[in-house]
């Protein structure tokens, strides 16, 4: 069973960075198809971020778009959201999300692209 863990979220200024990680375990010698997701209060969870597991093509939400990168590590089985000039509107429970296969781009932003999930961690950008 794949299971995902994500780093400490945490209280950020506006403006400010925060990189958050997601380890897989559970199955040696899998490589993954990554994304972080996100969900504010009293809002849908929304796509963030992606990257492929074969040529390692990326996707980001427009909200996100040069103030985001995603990252993984060279044994793909951690990946990274680098979260620059954080805005207030980014508050949210930050989720990531794996699959061992290799979406399409257009699909790279769905849920259902991805079987499995790691709890969430809160990042709250406030002064």
């Amino acid at each position: 069973q794949v299971q995902l863990e994500e780093s400490a979220g945490g209280l950020v200024q506006p403006g400010g960075s925060l990189r958050l990680s997601c380890a897989a375990s559970g199955r040696a010698s899998t490589t993954y198809s990554w994304a972080w997701f996100r969900q504010a209060p009293g809002r849908e969870r929304e796509f963030v971020a992606a990257i492929r597991r074969g040529d390692a093509k990326k996707d980001f939400a427009g909200s996100v778009k040069g103030r985001f990168t995603i990252s993984r590590d060279n044994a793909k089985t951690t990946v990274y959201l680098q979260m620059d000039s954080l805005k207030p509107e980014d508050t949210a429970v930050y989720s990531c999300a794996a699959t061992t296969k290799n979406p399409i781009l257009s699909y790279m932003g769905s849920k259902g692209a991805y079987e499995y999930w790691g709890r969430g961690t809160q990042v709250t950008v406030s002064s």
